[in-house]
């Protein structure tokens, strides 16, 4: 299960579980969609291809939140 990261690790951006707009690596690095373009889509920490997030909304979301711990540090 992904662990749904609530914030941009470069600019601190929120990013919902349930809306569009984040992007993932293979290591769930997490990005909000204008960082991930400024760096054409390649994650800074592996270097691996970040993608488009799966939402979890709805019942999935209630069982399973997505953390709080934040990630972004200024």
């Amino acid at each position: 299960m992904l662990t749904m990261k609530p914030d941009c690790e470069r600019c601190g951006t929120d990013l919902p579980a349930d809306l569009a707009g984040a992007h993932i690596c293979s290591f769930e690095c997490s990005f909000c969609t204008p960082c991930t373009e400024s760096m054409d889509a390649n994650c800074p920490n592996c270097g691996g291809k970040l993608l488009p997030r799966p939402l979890r909304s709805g019942p999935a979301l209630a069982k399973f939140p997505a953390s709080q711990e934040r990630t972004f540090k200024p």
